[in-house]
């Protein structure tokens, strides 16, 4: 099955500049996220999508399809996020190659090329055709090729209204690449018995497990006096970040952990003599091993805090807050919308792959929320930079298969 309009619309999207920002206080926190709502808002209605409404309260877009049968099927929803990642999005310009040779690709004229040496990933898609950035931006696949798609589907479902199905709510929403977009959302408004994110990588990704998350400030107050006459005297806030960052498991940083290995990984450290301040994000997908690892950081704080019992307060202070949780703890109390998400692309051909993500997703906490939110592949590589692209004929895959789950619901 062909979409004619698939393409055409995905490469709308990634035209819109709608990166988040973390520093932002507002909801979304960038008003082009606001716009571009606004413009999924318009196209939702004109395609026939009904209810369609727009939610100041949390970014998000939300749109019902009708169900077309008289059978007491569940409701599922579709979700896919509008930010893009940390890295240039304005004046993005994407460029098309048909039918890839299995060559190295130009990224424009910016000097960087897409090499099948450096990401062997671009040989599984031999005579496809490719949509890469011009070496300037990122893509911004992630995730409009997931709105694309559903968008895509929809459009499609609305056309046929042959085929059977139950209710379908839509939901395009803001800030998921900063860890904040479904933190507020509206669980009774979107009104399902199960949800996918359409947010993942490759062709077959199908994920219910993501990491469970935490992220650490440590306040580090030094004392800072001359370096000639610093003996006995001085207390270094640098050396003291170093000396934490010795103490953590050197075996447990994201460099060199795979699969289901957790980390401790530094993301900032900035500071003087007299002062620092080091950020990390903690991960594992085993609760227990969570805990612990939070326990330890915790633990090592309160050790280097005890070199200086004359202080009135500690030097170091530790800020841990959690981010989310392993939505495994909700989806395998019952596996319905995994299994139905398998089925339905075994039924399209597609060979399902289900790993645990090495992150996470919206439906991380959407699932703890109450709606069972399992991920779903979109189609993108390489993703958050420059080297990112993404098959069209997985983009269509991808649209088969949320067309394969509603109708297998209805079955």
């Amino acid at each position: 099955m062909t979409y004619d309009k698939l393409k055409s619309r995905f490469m709308d999207y990634v035209r819109i500049n709608t990166r988040s920002d973390e520093t932002s206080e507002t909801v979304p926190t960038t008003q082009s996220q606001v716009d571009f709502a606004a413009k999924l808002a318009d196209e939702l209605s004109a395609i026939g999508v009904q209810n369609v409404h727009y939610l100041a309260s949390n970014g998000y877009v939300v749109g019902t399809i009708p169900a077309t049968t008289t059978k007491n099927v569940a409701k599922i929803g579709f979700i896919a996020h509008m930010d893009t990642a940390d890295f240039n999005a304005e004046g993005v310009n994407p460029q098309v190659i048909s039918d890839y040779d299995g060559k190295a690709i130009a990224l424009g004229e910016s000097g960087y090329v897409l090499d099948p040496k450096d990401f062997p990933n671009l040989t599984s898609y031999l005579g496809q055709t490719l949509i890469t950035t011009d070496g300037t931006t990122l893509l911004g696949s992630d995730d409009k090729s997931g709105i694309a798609e559903i968008m895509t589907a929809a459009d499609y479902l609305l056309s046929h209204p042959e085929i059977a199905h139950g209710e379908i709510r839509i939901g395009f929403g803001p800030d998921e690449e900063i860890g904040t977009g479904a933190d507020l959302f509206d669980v009774a408004d979107f009104d399902v018995d199960f949800a996918y994110t359409v947010d993942g990588g490759p062709l077959g990704e199908l994920e219910y497990e993501t990491f469970n998350a935490a992220g650490a400030t440590i306040n580090i107050s030094g004392r800072n006096v001359h370096p000639g006459t610093a003996k006995d005297q001085m207390i270094n806030a640098l050396q003291l970040a170093i000396d934490l960052h010795d103490s953590l498991p050197e075996a447990a940083r994201p460099e060199i952990t795979d699969k289901r290995d957790g980390f401790y990984h530094l993301t900032n450290l900035a500071g003087t003599p007299e002062e620092a301040v080091m950020s990390y994000i903690i991960r594992d997908h085993d609760r227990a091993t969570f805990e612990e690892m939070k326990r330890e950081l915790t633990r090592i704080v309160s050790e280097l805090n005890a070199r200086f019992p004359e202080s009135d307060v500690p030097r170091i202070k530790l800020t841990l807050k959690d981010q989310y949780y392993n939505m495994a703890e909700i989806i395998e109390k019952d596996m319905t919308p995994v299994i139905l998400a398998e089925t339905a692309m075994k039924n399209v051909g597609i060979t399902p792959k289900i790993e645990p993500v090495r992150g996470g997703t919206d439906g991380s906490k959407i699932s703890f929320m109450g709606i069972p939110t399992p991920n779903i592949f979109a189609g993108g590589e390489n993703m958050h930079g420059r080297f990112e692209f993404v098959s069209l004929e997985t983009m269509a895959k991808a649209v088969d298969t949320i067309l394969e789950i509603v109708t297998l619901n209805a079955k």
